[in-house]
């Protein structure tokens, strides 16, 4: 065998990594346009703005998990910790909190509950998937308890209300300012990753978690703080989510964790670690919305829609298998 032939593999399946989120979210704009119906609206800036505000709590939520399944590991917490931190608050707005003290408040409860996860499964070396399952239920009661079994309804003049507004709902731009926020936070994110020793750490545990412990990485603390960091993100997502709804409802994201999931892994990443990017991350968030607001236009029924997805995902994950496996000969 040519010495040169993993290498030039290796090259290869990296680019279809970074293309072919790209090339996927193309194939679904275009197979959407097909119908003469779908396609004078699919493209116009209202539209484009609707997909875009629809993208941000799937993308908030996905950067922290790209970190988290780079570094080998999964949180299927997540939808529960975005309607806690949601109801969360929203109580503290109708309690009198004033707007800034609430977004500190909530988005620090979102990386108390990533920390309590970290320190669950790195100290006690328990799976992310078993910590992550009984935190959803954990968090998903909580919420019903701290609501009251109902909604959280908070004053219509809240400044949190303007974060998801769509203002000028036939025009492209102005752009709701948590579109903005979650670009920009995915750029800084992007940095963290690719730039900084801590970014370095979180690929090389998820490559070979025993190899990182012998390069002296301190892999428990890592985790600790990827989940810590990835839970800030959620607490923010659940403000995104509070915003959007106008209320904090204890019953809102179910199945959201698998939403971010799967935008992880179109997005190019391997649920067997080591590999993903922030780029790749958003791109397949976006196809997550486009998917759904085609479906919509189209007519289909929401049980319909969730087969399509099901199958994207079941995609994604064979072919990630597939790379891996060619990789590996």
């Amino acid at each position: 065998m040519n010495p040169s032939s993993p290498r030039k593999a290796f090259h290869v399946f990296r680019l279809i990594n970074v293309a072919g989120p790209f090339f996927g979210l193309i194939l679904v704009l275009g197979l959407f346009s097909l119908n003469s119906e779908v396609r004078p609206y699919l493209y116009t800036g209202g539209n484009f703005k609707i997909i875009l505000t629809q993208t941000v709590i799937v993308a908030v939520g996905a950067l922290g998990m790209t970190m988290i399944i780079v570094s080998g590991g999964i949180d299927l917490s997540v939808g529960s910790a975005v309607a806690l931190t949601s109801v969360l608050g929203a109580t503290l707005l109708v309690k009198g909190c004033s707007t800034s003290a609430t977004v500190v408040l909530t988005v620090l409860a979102g990386g108390l509950i990533g920390l309590v996860n970290g320190l669950v499964i790195a100290g006690f070396r328990m799976p992310p998937f078993i910590v992550t399952l009984g935190m959803m239920g954990v968090l998903r009661g909580s919420a019903k308890w701290l609501a009251g079994n109902q909604t959280v309804n908070i004053p219509s003049s809240a400044p949190l209300n303007h974060l998801m507004a769509l203002v000028s709902p036939t025009q492209l731009f102005p752009l709701p300012p948590g579109v903005w926020i979650a670009i920009g936070l995915a750029v800084v994110v992007s940095v963290l990753m690719r730039q900084t020793v801590f970014g370095r750490y979180i690929f090389a545990i998820g490559s070979n978690e025993a190899t990182a412990r012998l390069c002296g990485i301190r892999v428990p603390l890592q985790k600790v703080l990827i989940y810590a960091l990835a839970g800030l993100l959620v607490g923010l997502a659940g403000l995104m989510q509070l915003s959007r709804l106008t209320q904090g409802d204890p019953t809102v994201a179910i199945g959201l964790e698998l939403d971010i999931i799967a935008a992880v892994v179109i997005g190019g990443a391997s649920l067997n670690g080591g590999t993903g990017s922030i780029l790749g991350s958003m791109t397949g968030a976006l196809i997550m919305a486009v998917l759904r607001n085609g479906s919509n236009q189209m007519g289909w029924q929401n049980f319909t829609q969730e087969i399509i997805i099901g199958i994207v995902i079941i995609i994604a994950v064979g072919l990630d298998q597939f790379r891996q496996s060619r990789l590996r000969t």
